[in-house]
């Protein structure tokens, strides 16, 4: 009752590929835009309606249609909760993480926000996938590796202190060394967070490994670059301090 039968049935079909043949050849794209509204509206008690379209949708052979998907799932993970995003999203979820960058990006942009709906065990399964973000399909692509940063110093307060030292410490000194100055300098603000991370939580013996590490990494590089990087890195571990 909530959306009449006739029209939900007519955006239901808009995944038939005979009418991007006679209708639009782009109106799988616009259902997939659609659907968290439509979602919404059914309500998640309604999910099943939906359900059958949204993994049609998210195998189209269009990349523009599994991007506008990456680019909303986290919006649908809050509409269905928990237990509907473990079973019916995740699996999508991942499998846009190994898509194309144009998919990926969708993803990506807010990782943060879609991991933060997972239960403790279900998000820690994710921890060694992050590293793969680093690598992309083109190398060129740095706004994906500084993008990767940035959500990286939020993803930082869903893991403990020794899931980061393991995990995401690797990816904060890869990303250091970036080619890319941009990338370094939203680099440096990660690793000070990592920091932080670790003595706000009394876990002083990774903090001090980790400077060891910086230390030796950067300080002691025998690339000017790489001595810059250390400067920079205390820069602006001294500017959180002042804030």
């Amino acid at each position: 009752d909530i959306i009449p039968q006739p029209l939900l049935d007519q955006y239901l079909s808009m995944t038939d590929p005979a009418r991007a043949q006679t209708v639009d050849t782009e109106i799988a794209k616009h259902c997939a835009y659609s659907l968290p509204g439509v979602a919404l509206t059914l309500g998640r008690q309604n999910w099943h309606c939906l359900k059958d379209t949204y993994e049609t949708l998210a195998s189209d052979v269009q990349w523009k249609v599994r991007r506008t998907l990456a680019f909303s799932i986290h919006e649908l993970a809050v509409i269905l909760g928990d237990q509907l995003t473990a079973a019916d999203l995740v699996p999508i979820f991942n499998g846009f993480l190994k898509d194309l960058d144009e998919v990926r990006i969708g993803v990506l942009k807010h990782l943060y926000d879609f991991l933060k709906l997972l239960h403790a065990d279900k998000r820690r399964e994710y921890l060694y996938q992050l590293q793969e973000f680093v690598v992309t399909d083109n190398s060129r692509n740095w706004r994906f590796r500084y993008e990767l940063a940035e959500q990286l110093i939020l993803i930082l307060e869903l893991y403990n202190p020794n899931d980061v030292y393991d995990y995401l410490r690797h990816i904060a000194l890869t990303l250091c060394s970036d080619k890319v100055s941009e990338v370094r300098w939203i680099s440096f603000k990660l690793v000070v967070a990592i920091l932080q991370k670790f003595y706000a939580n009394s876990a002083n013996a990774l903090g001090l490994n980790f400077i060891n590490e910086l230390v030796v990494r950067f300080r002691h590089c025998s690339k000017w670059v790489g001595r810059q990087a250390f400067a920079f890195i205390c820069q602006v571990g001294m500017f959180s301090l002042c804030l």
